[in-house]
C-alpha cells in the first residue's frame, strides 16, 4: 500500500521552519503541509488556554487536508496541547520537546543541562521535568528568552542588533561554569543559533531539536507502514495567518529552495475535536 498522504507541521510562526527543513532533509519522498501562526506569534507570552484554542484552530485546517501525521514544531504549544491532541487525534502526534531532551542528555558529559525557551515552555517547566524523567540526576537551568522570537519574525538574525540582543538575554546563564549543553526550547532559536553558539561559548553543545523530532517522525511512520514508497514528487504546501511576503523570504532562505507558493488564510474558532 502506497501512503501519499502528507504530513502536517504547525508553528506559532516562521520558527517550525526548523524543523520542517529537518524533515524535507531526512525524508525527500514525504510531503509536507505547514500553516505557521504568524499573525498571533509569539505564543510565549499567551495563557495556556489561549495557546490551546490556537493550537486546535492550526490542527483543524490540517486535518481537513487529510495529513497522515501532526508535528506540532512549536514548544510552546507542545507544553500545553501534546497530552491532549495525542488523547483526541487518531493519527500520530509529535511535539518537539522529548526529541530535543533525549538529544541533551545523550550530549552531556557534567549532566548540567540548560535550556532557553519563551515564557510560556520555560513557566511550563516540560524541558525540567521530561529531562529528569529520563534523569533525576541531572540539573537544569532554565532561561525565557521573550525578545528572540520577535527578532527572528522580523528576519533579523544576524548583524549587530541580532548580536546585542542574543548577548544581554544570556547573561544569567553565564554563571553556569559547569553547564555544557544548552536547549533551545523554541524552533524560532536555531535561526540564530549562529549568535548563541558565539555568546555561550564553544565548550557547551547547542541542541536544537529539529533533527530529533523528524527521526523519531521516521521512526513512527516507518512502524506504522506509513512512509511513502511511491516515485511521485513530494508536493509541499506552506500557509502563514500573517505577512505573505516576510514569510515567504523567510522560508526560501532557510530551506534553501524556492518556495513556489505561500498561501494566507483565516483560522476558524474552535477548541477540540468535534467542536467548531
Amino acid at each position: 500500500m502506497i501512503v501519499k498522504q502528507p504530513i502536517g507541521v504547525i508553528d506559532s510562526g516562521v520558527g517550525g521552519l526548523t524543523v520542517a527543513s529537518e524533515l524535507i532533509r531526512q525524508l525527500p519522498k514525504e510531503s509536507i503541509i505547514y500553516l505557521g501562526d504568524t499573525k498571533r506569534c509569539p505564543y510565549g507570552p499567551r495563557p495556556k488556554e489561549e495557546v490551546i484554542q490556537y493550537t486546535w484552530e492550526m490542527v483543524h485546517f490540517l486535518l481537513e487536508r487529510d495529513i497522515k501525521m501532526l508535528v506540532i514544531a512549536c514548544n510552546t504549544a507542545t507544553a500545553f496541547t501534546l497530552d491532549q491532541l495525542r488523547e483526541e487525534l487518531t493519527i500520530p502526534v509529535v511535539g518537539v520537546i522529548q526529541p530535543g531532551a533525549r538529544a541533551a542528555i545523550t550530549s552531556s558529559r557534567t549532566a548540567e543541562i540548560g535550556v532557553v525557551g519563551t515564557e510560556g515552555t520555560i513557566s511550563s517547566k516540560a524541558y525540567v521535568d521530561t529531562l529528569r524523567q529520563i534523569n533525576t540526576d541531572i540539573e537544569v537551568h532554565d532561561l525565557a528568552c521573550p525578545r528572540f522570537v520577535p527578532l527572528v519574525e522580523k528576519g533579523i538574525v544576524h548583524g549587530e542588533e541580532a548580536y546585542q540582543v542574543v548577548s544581554e538575554t544570556l547573561q544569567p546563564l553565564k554563571q553556569f561554569f559547569n553547564m555544557d549543553t544548552l536547549i533551545l526550547g523554541c524552533t524560532h532559536y536555531p535561526m540564530i543559533k549562529a549568535l548563541i553558539q558565539e555568546e555561550v561559548g564553544s565548550t557547551v553543545t547547542v541542541i536544537s531539536s529539529g533533527e530529533e523530532t523528524a527521526r523519531e517522525v521516521s521512526t513512527i511512520l516507518e512502524y506504522q507502514n506509513k512512509l511513502y514508497q511511491g516515485d511521485q514528487v513530494p508536493q509541499h504546501h506552506f500557509y502563514t495567518t500573517g505577512n505573505v511576503g516576510v514569510f515567504h523570504e523567510i522560508a526560501s532562505r532557510w530551506l534553501n529552495q524556492k518556495i513556489d507558493a505561500v498561501d494566507k488564510i483565516e483560522l476558524n474558532t474552535v477548541r477540540s475535536l468535534g467542536k467548531t
